[in-house]
C-alpha cells in the first residue's frame, strides 16, 4: 500500500544538484536551500538531497536544513543513499542506488512510515528488487537522454511502461523529462516524475520563480493523459 505522499498522483520528486544551479561555488548551498524552499512552497511531494561530493558533516547540515525548510508541509525530504545521514537529520526517507544496502535490510533499521525508493534501469532489475520487499517506489531512468547523464541513451517510454505494468509500486520517470514529455510518460503508466534540471531554472529574478508553474503544468499534464487511476 502506498504511504503518505505516494497516495496522490502525480508524484513529483525534485532531485537536488547544486552544481546545476548556475551560481558561484561558494553560494551553491545557499541557492540549493532557495530551491528547496521554492519546491516546498509549490507542493512538490518529495525532495531528494543528492549531493554525494559533500563531506559528511556538511551533508548532514544540508539535509537537516532541508528538513527544517519542509517542516509543517506535505513535502518529504529524502537523502540519497546515506541512511545514517537521513536518520540523523530527521529526514523522511532514503533513495537507494543499485549498490546501496538492500531495502529489506534498511527497513529493519528505520522507523515506521520511513520511505524507501530505489533507482532501476529495466524490467528485470525492477521485478527483482520489488520481489525482495521493503520498497515504496521506484525511479526508472534514464528515460530520455539527459545533460546529467552525458553519453547515456534513454531507455524510452516503452521500457517505462513495461516496468510500470510489471510491479505493484509507483514508478517515477527520470532523465530528460520536460513538461511537454510528461504527458507521454504518464500515458506509459508512470505515477510521477523525478528531475534535476526540470526544477533547476532559477528564473530572471534569480529566484526559482518557475517551480510553481512547472508543478502546475505537470499536474495538468497528468489530468490530460487519461491515465487510469487506481
Amino acid at each position: 500500500m502506498a504511504r503518505g505522499p505516494l497516495r496522490g498522483r502525480p508524484i513529483l520528486l525534485l532531485v537536488t544538484g547544486r552544481r546545476r544551479l548556475g551560481t558561484a561555488r561558494q553560494d551553491a548551498v545557499a541557492t540549493l536551500f532557495e530551491q528547496v524552499r521554492a519546491g516546498v512552497a509549490a507542493g512538490v511531494d518529495l525532495i531528494q538531497v543528492r549531493e554525494p561530493d559533500l563531506p559528511d558533516q556538511v551533508l548532514l547540515e544540508v539535509a537537516t536544513r532541508c528538513v527544517d525548510l519542509a517542516r509543517g508541509s506535505q513535502t518529504v525530504i529524502l537523502v540519497n543513499d546515506r541512511i545514517d545521514i537521513a536518520l540523523a537529520a530527521g529526514a523522511g526517507g532514503v533513495h537507494l542506488r543499485a549498490r546501496s544496502v538492500p531495502a529489506p535490510v534498511v527497513r529493519r533499521h528505520v522507523p515506521a512510515g520511513f520511505l524507501l525508493g530505489r533507482s532501476v534501469h529495466d524490467v528485470a532489475e525492477a521485478t527483482r528488487v520489488v520481489e525482495g520487499g521493503g520498497l515504496d517506489y521506484l525511479v526508472l531512468g534514464t528515460v530520455f537522454s539527459s545533460p546529467s547523464k552525458s553519453g547515456v541513451s534513454g531507455c524510452g517510454v516503452g521500457v517505462l511502461g513495461a516496468v510500470a505494468r510489471a510491479v505493484g509500486l509507483p514508478v517515477l520517470a527520470i532523465g530528460g523529462v520536460t513538461v511537454d514529455r510528461s504527458v507521454e510518460v504518464f500515458r506509459a503508466g508512470a505515477a510521477g516524475v523525478a528531475a534535476i534540471g526540470l526544477f533547476a531554472e532559477p528564473g530572471p529574478s534569480g529566484r526559482f520563480v518557475w517551480v510553481d508553474r512547472v508543478v502546475g503544468e505537470i499536474r495538468r499534464s497528468y489530468t490530460e493523459s487519461d491515465v487510469q487511476r487506481g
